[in-house]
């Protein structure tokens, strides 16, 4: 084990080569690998995404159908261990024009804003739902309370992401 381990090589900065105005600057690239966990819950949602189906759970207590699922109702806090697949459509919550890309760079002259919403999906509870993308339409039409449906990936190219669906467009 100990010969997987790298050692970044530098030159060590103490407080006082920062505080006397020595350095001004500092800059650093790691190049570090990592792993996460998605859960039993969000395992399975991605799972059934790469299906072209969009799942949910329920809660035996309070009866809400939550979305993204969740293990464990919040409200309740009892287990949730009932699944129910919801359907791709949905009302648009609310929604933003953005004029920056996702890393905050300005968006060309020529380039249209990303249209970022949640969308409460149909056959979840209220208040239920996903943040996601609205596509096929031009930003002064869309409505809050707006219907729209999911636009997938070709089944081929799916693998398992919220990126399954392309975005949602209006119905």
């Amino acid at each position: 084990m100990q010969d997987k381990v790298k050692v970044a090589g530098g030159t060590g900065l103490s407080a006082e080569d920062i505080s006397s105005g020595k350095i001004f600057l500092t800059e650093d690239s790691l190049d570090c690998a990592y792993a996460w966990d998605t859960g039993v819950a969000i395992n399975r949602y991605l799972a059934e995404l790469k299906k072209g189906r969009i799942i949910a759970t329920q809660c035996k207590k309070c009866r809400r159908i939550m979305l993204p699922p969740r293990l464990f109702c919040e409200l309740c806090f009892i287990p949730c261990s009932d699944w129910q697949y919801v359907r791709d459509t949905g009302i648009v919550n609310t929604f933003s024009i953005c004029h920056v890309h996702w890393d905050a760079s300005r968006i060309g002259k020529d380039e249209k804003p990303h249209l970022p919403a949640v969308i409460e999906i149909d056959g979840a509870s209220p208040g239920m739902g996903i943040m996601h993308i609205l596509g096929e339409i031009e930003p002064e039409q869309i409505k809050i309370g707006m219907k729209v449906k999911a636009v997938w990936k070709a089944e081929e190219e799916r693998s398992g992401s919220i990126t399954d669906i392309i975005h949602f467009k209006p119905l």
